[in-house]
């Protein structure tokens, strides 16, 4: 791939491309503004933003970015909007391995290495597993050994039928939390990729939802837990996600930690005693 700063691209790369226009247009609609908010947030003239989405004026390199940044396109998009519009990418697009990246893939793992004996993981775009600190192997016994076989998508992992959902307590619930999670994300990226994971992830068998007013848990109406069955016990979890504050690197960008936090004092000592048991051993047996 070229890099930022790079002459002019082959014409192969750009032809099978809409037009600027229409991809501008596209990502305004999906933030669900009109030519006059988006005009305003970018400090141009509604005519002009007009006459660029129809394609009637070519829009700068800057002009661009700054209407990318009010959409706040991802940034493998804004590559692509400024592919559209004749100019090169400006932002690279690594692999994990290169050593440019090594500096925050050594703070990914200590972030979660510190947060053992809780369970972290780092996923990418797509929710495919980049790391995970030891305390997220014990979670996954039972696990059908193909569901983890890489790339590990997390979110095909925890809901389907040979994966975590059978020891998921609340798996209605978790299971709606994760469908409306990644329906946003799909609605904020237009990523095709999740569309049709979801889509695979909403055929799964899913269970009855549980009758309104019987959650029976305080933090039920303020965060939703996971409820996992474990050969420790029952853990409630809570779930952070974090992510880069400033990436320039479109990898970077789509890197992300989800954490977990015992909801209880129980859960505390559960997650403890998982990591603390020798491999093999009865917190490494399926639990019921």
């Amino acid at each position: 791939m070229a890099t930022a700063g790079s002459g002019a691209y082959p014409l192969e790369m750009t032809a099978t491309l809409p037009p600027f226009g229409d991809l501008l247009r596209g990502w305004r609609q999906r933030r669900r503004l009109s030519q006059l908010d988006l005009a305003g947030d970018a400090d141009i003239s509604a005519r002009h933003l007009s006459y660029v989405e129809t394609g009637r004026s070519v829009p700068s390199r800057d002009m661009v970015l700054r209407l990318a940044e009010q959409l706040d396109v991802p940034l493998r998009e804004r590559n692509t909007l400024l592919l559209a519009a004749g100019y090169a990418p400006m932002f690279s697009e690594r692999p994990l391995h290169d050593p440019a990246l090594g500096a925050a893939l050594e703070a990914v793992e200590a972030v979660l290495a510190g947060h053992e004996p809780y369970p972290a993981l780092a996923v990418d775009h797509h929710w495919n597993l980049v790391a995970a600190n030891r305390a997220v192997g014990p979670l996954l016994a039972g696990v059908d050994a193909e569901l983890l076989t890489p790339p590990v998508n997390v979110l095909r992992l925890s809901l389907h039928p040979r994966g975590l959902a059978p020891r998921i307590e609340n798996l209605s619930e978790w299971r709606l939390h994760l469908l409306n999670r990644l329906a946003g994300q799909i609605e904020r990226s237009g990523d095709a990729e999740l569309a049709h994971l979801r889509r695979e992830l909403a055929a799964y068998p899913a269970p009855d939802p549980p009758p309104a007013g019987t959650h029976g848990h305080a933090q039920a109406h303020v965060f939703v837990p996971l409820r996992l069955m474990t050969s420790q016990g029952p853990l409630a979890l809570l779930g952070t996600t974090t992510v880069f504050g400033t990436p320039l690197d479109v990898t970077l960008s789509e890197l992300a930690i989800e954490a977990f936090f015992p909801a209880d004092a129980a859960t505390g000592e559960r997650l403890r005693a998982l990591l603390e048991a020798p491999p093999g051993g009865a917190a490494g047996e399926g639990g019921g």
